[in-house]
């Protein structure tokens, strides 16, 4: 398999599997996992990570910034995808958020079987655009590097998932050089009512 899934941290991994295991579990708001009769395992790691400031096409060209704003992995019974489980890190280390399910599961698991078709030995992400609405999945070109650090290069490839943003196709691969201009553009706000811009 040509993705190089990432480990995720050992406490990421104890608070969800804790969270499987507790009665909180059956008060989530995810139907699947309140009704599956079977075990549930934590599978798939993926690091989040949140886009920063975007340069302007007209600016010099920039590397823009992320943070690492948690670990998600999908939830699975049998051998199908029920649910995500999100967790954050917090002053005390890592610690588990939400269950949750909707078309991001299904969007998820369809990005990675494109990335996994490519035959390339891309190391999987997430990359949220909060102001935008949008998820994508960060295909990373180098597969050893630390999934905490580093910043989208050029070169490496965004999936956007469905539901993407108008104007923008979810599922078509884009290189970072190609779509963060235009995802600059859209975040740029617009002008104030009756001001002159």
């Amino acid at each position: 398999m040509p993705l190089h899934v990432s480990q995720a941290p050992t406490p990421a991994l104890h608070s969800v599997l804790a969270a499987l295991g507790s009665p909180a579990l059956r008060a989530a708001g995810t139907p699947a996992l309140r009704s599956f009769p079977g075990p549930l395992s934590a599978q798939l790691p993926l690091p989040v990570h949140v886009l920063g400031a975007i340069a302007p096409a007209e600016a010099p060209a920039s590397t823009p910034a992320t943070r690492l704003a948690g670990w998600r992995f999908l939830i699975r019974g049998g051998e199908a995808t029920l649910a995500a489980a999100d967790t954050l890190r917090t002053a005390g280390g890592w610690t588990f958020s939400h269950f949750f399910e909707g078309p991001y599961l299904t969007s998820t698991e369809r990005a990675l079987r494109q990335a996994d078709a490519s035959g390339s030995p891309w190391q999987p992400r997430l990359l949220s655009v909060p102001d935008l609405y949008m998820l994508t999945l960060w295909l990373h070109g180098d597969p050893d590097a630390d999934p905490a650090e580093g910043a989208p290069d050029p070169a490496d490839v965004l999936i956007p998932l469905a539901p993407a943003p108008p104007g923008i196709a979810a599922h078509r691969p884009h290189r970072v050089a190609d779509l963060l201009p235009r995802l600059a553009v859209r975040r740029v706000p617009p002008p104030l009512l009756g001001s002159t811009a």
